[in-house]
């Protein structure tokens, strides 16, 4: 079996936790010591060989994938992460991947959201294994038994039994309270968006029911395709037109951590129902989520059914069931163009990461981390000159293409319009305290002259 990995997304619905350019897939939530991308990988591979596996994403995520692998100890071909030019829904995601596969024959693909928390992974594995037995007459999806009405979710009317799970007689979009009780009552499942198929069979029923993706791939270049290809999902363009679609029950614990409401639901909660993390003093407070960045003691008092999401850049606080709405305060911010919607004060970059300590109208501080045996790309900028000083570890310093080493408590100075690179060739993570001082300075003000990851 091949498997595809979807790892788009813009970090919408968990913000200020998940942000653009580090969505909600890559966090490392504080009750686990692995992502959600993480764990999903790491299901795949029960399932699939490593080389087997392939992973949808786009540009600014791919480092990010790359990164996140390397961390569980694995080396990954970089050729099996297909980098989307922009996001069109998962119809195309999910046809992309399928087309690379076909490049070496047809197979079965189960095809899995790196977003979503899943329990009890050994009936997860043993109930998609099943589904292979199927995929060759059906378009296999898989439905969550409910634990209780739900309206964030879409559901799946299961008809006439199979030898394994049903064939689909409808699917229904995310309902009202009552409507979704009526849903239980009549066995209905929610949708979880995992599937499984053949690779042929999903490209007969795609060129019968969404003839203009089909199309679309027969362009030879991913960036021709994508300006043709329509926005369209998966179960809008072929499952809820198709005559060939099953589903199996899948009986565990699962959700898509789509809101901060749902995030209560998951998570263990002490004795009054609060979920806060780190040290904290709770009189009087029940049923409330705190998340806080750093070392911050936390005290309620007196309150109840709240969520409370602190960064270092932003604070969200809302009433439980009001959650959902927190995508609107992203697309207010998004109209504004406010980085914040973007970045987090940490950035992640495929050497390391760095942290924004402080910035004014003509200066900005920046903690910056180079992980061991990676370098910065060898670039310059035009409106801005830098200082590094060295706290921890040693730099390898390139200036105008003289090297030169520069120690902990050492420093060097960059002028603007001056090629430069950053390199840590030793065994620990290098650390940099870098004071940035100009007229303009955005992470756009980069010209790249050579880097390893390809950018541009």
């Amino acid at each position: 079996m091949k498997s595809i990995i979807l790892a788009g997304g813009v970090g919408s619905r968990l913000w200020p936790l998940s942000r653009e350019y580090y969505p909600k897939q890559f966090i490392k939530f504080k009750p686990f010591e692995k992502s959600l991308f993480q764990m999903t990988f790491e299901r795949c591979l029960r399932l699939s060989n490593i080389e087997d596996i392939y992973i949808i994403t786009n540009e600014k995520h791919k480092f990010l994938v790359m990164g996140q692998i390397e961390k569980l100890g694995y080396s990954f071909n970089e050729e099996n992460i297909l980098v989307e030019p922009i996001g069109k829904n998962t119809l195309p995601a999910i046809y992309y991947g399928v087309k690379e596969i076909k490049k070496y024959g047809d197979d079965v693909v189960g095809v899995f959201p790196s977003d979503h928390l899943i329990g009890n992974v050994d009936e997860f594995v043993k109930t998609i294994k099943k589904g292979e037995k199927i995929a060759k007459d059906y378009l296999v999806t898989f439905g969550i038994k409910p634990t209780k009405p739900h309206t964030g979710y879409g559901y799946i009317k299961p008809g006439k039994e199979l030898d394994i799970g049903y064939k689909v007689e409808e699917f229904k979009e995310k309902p009202d309270l009552d409507t979704a009780k009526e849903y239980l009552k009549k066995g209905y499942l929610w949708n979880s968006g995992m599937f499984l198929f053949r690779t042929d069979v999903f490209e007969e029923e795609v060129k019968k029911h969404c003839p203009e993706v089909y199309e679309a791939f027969k362009l030879e270049d991913i960036d021709e395709i994508y300006k043709i290809v329509p926005d369209i999902s998966i179960d809008y363009g072929v499952m809820e037109k198709s005559d060939k679609v099953a589903v199996i029950p899948l009986n565990i614990k699962w959700s898509d951590l789509g809101s901060f409401d749902a995030f209560y639901e998951e998570f263990e909660k002490d004795k009054n129902g609060n979920i806060v993390y780190g040290e904290n003093v709770v009189i009087d407070s029940k049923n409330n989520l705190v998340n806080v960045h750093g070392g911050k003691i936390v005290s309620l008092i007196g309150v109840e059914d709240l969520i409370v999401v602190d960064t270092k850049d932003a604070l969200l606080i809302c009433k439980k069931e009001h959650s959902q709405k927190v995508k609107d305060v992203y697309k207010k911010l998004k109209e504004r163009n406010d980085e914040r919607i973007l970045f987090h004060k940490t950035v992640y970059r495929p050497w390391g990461y760095y942290t924004v300590l402080e910035e004014g109208l003509f200066y900005k501080i920046k903690k910056i981390t180079v992980l061991p045996g990676k370098k910065l790309s060898y670039q310059l900028h035009y409106h801005r000159s830098e200082h590094w000083i060295v706290v921890k570890g040693m730099a390898k310093v390139t200036i105008d293409g003289k090297e030169f080493f520069v120690r902990s408590g050492e420093s060097t100075f960059v002028r603007s319009g001056v090629k430069h690179r950053l390199e840590n060739p030793g065994k620990i993570p290098l650390e940099v305290i870098e004071i940035q001082v100009g007229e303009y300075l955005e992470e756009d003000d980069i010209v790249r002259f050579d880097d390893d990851w390809g950018r541009k």
